[in-house]
């Protein structure tokens, strides 16, 4: 049975509103936390978009839960030897209790110093070197590297968590999972696609596997789709859509072509009990290690009363 943690969304909510969704996600009993990392939000709609490493710090004075980003993108936007210094940072303020989930990331977000935004099989490139850099930075040994997309010179870094900080990586497709299972710690995804699942395993051995879900509770089951469907359109565009678009504006373009059916399909909507259950089933047997939910709109205190007091206890959490 897996372990089942909260995922806080940058994107909709200010940092002291998340800080007070991860008191209340402890409090509700799961056991861990994942947070965005964005510069701009998805659409104007959801309409914020705070510092990431900023928020972590505050988590860590608030909350005893661990908390993983999902995920950073260490290759153009942030260079990955400042990645490596915020995340080994992180892990010492929550004494050891940090995953850094990497990704190749999303031209909405690091685009904005105008780098060029290269194609998916030269962001995978990146990332490789990228995770291979900060796991030497991880060591607190002195550090020069010159390759293909970095260089550093007499890198060190002082501040550094006993143990290095475990690295996950994101994937959607056959490419990055076989990445993910030859350098990650751990794989990120979000669907319960097995097919996916299989790939990395084959590629890494027993390495963890950690699934994100977003719900969408409500007392109106209506209105709770409206929400989901006004909010988070977006997660339901197909292909390279969501890597490429370079600004919320385009993204709220390109999502009038989704569909209230399209967000109900994949989004469990309301407060039927069954409804929320049988989504999360899905990462139960498809053998997840850690599924994250994440609660759409500002409904969060019923939420947490909901998953606390009649969805975890169905799933044995």
């Amino acid at each position: 049975m897996p372990q089942f943690g909260y995922f806080l969304s940058c994107e909709e909510h200010t940092p002291a509103e998340l800080v007070e969704q991860a008191r209340m996600a402890e409090q509700a009993g799961f056991t861990s936390l994942w947070i965005s990392d964005h510069y701009h939000p998805w659409n104007d709609n959801q309409g914020e978009s705070p510092f990431v490493w900023s928020v972590i710090g505050a988590l860590s004075q608030a909350v005893s839960l661990p908390v993983e980003t999902a995920v950073t993108c260490p290759l153009v936007r942030l260079h990955p030897a400042v990645v490596a210094q915020a995340a080994a940072t992180s892990a010492v303020q929550l004494a050891g209790g940090f995953r850094l989930g990497v990704g190749t990331g999303e031209a909405l977000n690091e685009h904005i110093l105008g780098d060029r935004w290269p194609e998916a099989s030269v962001r995978l490139e990146m990332l490789e070197e990228a995770v291979h850099l900060m796991r030497l930075l991880f060591t607190g040994e002195q550090v020069s590297h010159r390759g293909r997309h970095y260089s550093v010179e007499n890198a060190r870094l002082y501040t550094v968590p006993d143990e290095p900080v475990p690295i996950d990586v994101s994937a959607f497709g056959p490419q990055a999972a076989d990445l993910a299972g030859r350098i990650g710690d751990g794989l990120i995804t979000m669907a319960p696609d097995r097919t996916l699942l299989e790939r990395f395993r084959g590629s890494g051995g027993g390495k963890p596997v950690y699934g994100g879900l977003k719900v969408c509770w409500g007392t109106d089951g209506e209105e709770a789709l409206r929400t989901a469907h006004r909010l988070w359109a977006n997660e339901q565009l197909p292909g390279e859509l969501l890597q490429i678009l370079p600004t919320p504006r385009h993204f709220e373009q390109a999502s009038q072509l989704v569909t209230r059916q399209h967000v109900q399909a994949a989004v469990p909507c309301g407060n039927d009990v069954e409804v929320h259950v049988a989504a999360l089933t899905k990462y139960v047997e498809a053998e997840f290690d850690t599924v994250y939910i994440g609660q759409i709109g500002k409904e969060q205190r019923g939420f947490f009363e909901f998953y606390g007091n009649e969805v975890l206890p169905r799933l044995g959490a």
